[in-house]
């Protein structure tokens, strides 16, 4: 069996057409196998859709409890004669590589994933395989990610240097802000982390999964009373900056946790005093340091910068190819 047969790109997303199943498809499908619960991988619309049990419920609190006509959560199961697996992806809570088996091939789809340590989700899982889909985010040499334990410290210390200054930080509502959260309890942080109204939900969930973010308040910020934010750490997704909200801070520090905040011209668009460079992706090393340990036979590559890495593939001397799928572009991260 070629992989093609197993699995190929189409104009809706990676479809298998021995189970009848897309991944992640950019458009209402009869079934769908779902990485995660990113609004630009999982939507709704769909008539069926297999996923972690995290990834469904998220996709609940999202779309509504009938976002799709059917679920289904099993680990590991049979679609049409192709044997379909979950696999731990370390993007975010739920997050998980697709693997797909038929006639002795394997491929596996890993989504979005990353290394780096996060208290809030289940670790990365090499899985062995023939054909490995790899997100392509950051796939430029000059992406090196730094500790983000190293970047909650530069908060931290902001937080000291300006006491009479609020600290609003853009996250997103997915992953980001609750890892940011969990990264400010590692690094000693006891006092209440205050929430945007839309983060709570998402925040709540998680801490029902049990994970611990400690004392959470709402950051209402009503008229005469946003004083009280002086010196403390606000989460806020980052639409909110523009808003009568923000407005009503004393003296606000504009920040935001992304990856992209490693570009300067990203952080000025964003209009960040203090870019944090905690990314929910690999950066160069960890892309390719994650495809010499699985060693597959053919790297697949898709949404980002495809070029590079597959530059990186034949000066090692690996088979490549870019899938240019649609419908995946740079996320808030």
């Amino acid at each position: 069996m070629r992989p093609d047969d197993l699995l190929h790109p189409t104009p809706e997303g990676l479809y298998c057409p021995l189970g009848d199943f897309h991944i992640d498809p950019s458009r209402p499908v009869r079934r769908a196998l779902i990485t995660h619960g990113h609004a630009d991988h999982a939507r709704a619309g769909h008539g069926a859709v297999w996923a972690t049990p995290e990834t469904l419920e998220i996709m609940a609190i999202r779309y509504g409890a009938g976002f799709a006509r059917e679920m289904r959560s099993d680990a590991k199961g049979e679609i049409g004669g192709v044997r379909v697996s979950f696999h731990p992806a370390g993007h975010v809570l739920g997050s998980a590589q697709i693997a797909v088996e038929a006639g002795g091939l394997r491929i596996v789809a890993a989504g979005d994933y990353k290394r780096a340590f996060d208290p809030t989700c289940a670790a990365f899982e090499p899985v062995p395989c023939d054909v490995f889909i790899t997100e392509a985010t950051f796939g430029l040499p000059v992406f090196r990610h730094p500790d983000p334990m190293a970047e909650i410290g530069r908060l931290l210390a902001s937080l000291r240097d300006f006491p009479e200054r609020a600290h609003l930080v853009g996250v997103y509502a997915l992953g980001k802000a609750q890892r940011l959260i969990a990264l400010l309890r590692e690094a000693g942080w006891e006092r209440p982390v205050y929430i945007h109204g839309a983060l709570r939900k998402l925040c709540d969930y998680y801490v029902s999964r049990g994970i611990d973010l400690g004392p959470l308040e709402d950051a209402t910020a009503e008229k005469g009373a946003a004083a009280r934010y002086a010196g403390e750490v606000v989460l806020a997704p980052p639409s909110a900056f523009g808003a009568t909200w923000a407005r009503r801070f004393p003296d606000p520090l504009f920040a935001f946790a992304s990856g992209w905040m490693q570009v300067r011209a990203r952080a000025r668009q964003r209009g960040a005093e203090l870019g944090l460079v905690i990314s929910d992706h690999c950066d160069w090393a960890g892309l390719t340091e994650t495809i010499r340990e699985i060693d597959p036979g053919e790297v697949w590559i898709t949404h980002g910068r495809e070029e590079a890495l597959m530059r990186w593939c034949e000066i090692e001397g690996r088979a490549a190819r870019p899938l240019h799928l649609v419908g995946y572009e740079d996320e808030p991260e």
